[in-house]
């Protein structure tokens, strides 16, 4: 596979990502793209697009992770600010 093709291909792969509704899976597919702009600068022994892909890569996968994660867990989420003030006037509770 040529370097030029590597590159267009986590281009597309990331431009693609925005088609997705879900958060996770933009994550997941930009994550993706990440590992593939790595490859392709250790390819053109490029530091700097390893290094910045490298933590877009690890950011994405994380907050994929850990959202999940917390969805699972007994941690309540915070409210709102103003869902805490309209609870406590009674306003929209069910």
């Amino acid at each position: 596979m040529s370097l030029t093709l590597i590159g267009w291909l986590a281009t597309a792969v990331f431009a693609s990502s925005y088609l997705f509704r879900r958060p996770r899976m933009l994550r997941m597919i930009q994550a993706g793209a990440a590992l593939l702009w790595v490859i392709y600068g250790l390819a053109i022994d490029a530091v700097p697009v390893v290094v910045a892909n490298l933590i877009v890569a690890g950011a994405a996968l994380y907050s994929s992770f850990a959202h999940r994660r917390m969805e699972g867990s007994s941690v309540t989420p915070p409210r709102s600010e103003s869902a805490a003030r309209q609870e406590a006037s009674g306003v929209g509770g069910t």
